[in-house]
């Protein structure tokens, strides 16, 4: 049996080729959009994408520092007595 079209390498290639296709479309648009008068870092072209980057990078390290302290062993559950039997 063919597995199904989203797992095909080739497939997962092209949709990598588009989404980063699609971002940096988005980001060279945002340097040719009037944003209005802003202060501060908002007025730098693009700083949306860099603050959702930020913020993304921001939750990966959170993530992983919160897996420190509640991840379990592989083998958890593997040894458990059964109070039923």
């Amino acid at each position: 049996m063919e597995p199904h079209w989203l797992v095909r390498p080739a497939t997962i290639r092209l949709l990598w080729r588009a989404f980063i296709a699609v971002l940096a479309l988005a980001v060279i648009a945002g340097f040719f959009v009037s944003h209005g008068d802003h202060a501060g870092p908002d007025s730098i072209p693009a700083f949306g994408a860099w603050y959702g980057l930020g913020a993304c990078a921001a939750l990966i390290a959170l993530a992983k520092l919160l897996a420190m302290f509640l991840k379990r062993p592989d083998g958890y559950y593997d040894d458990v007595e059964r109070s039923d039997d």
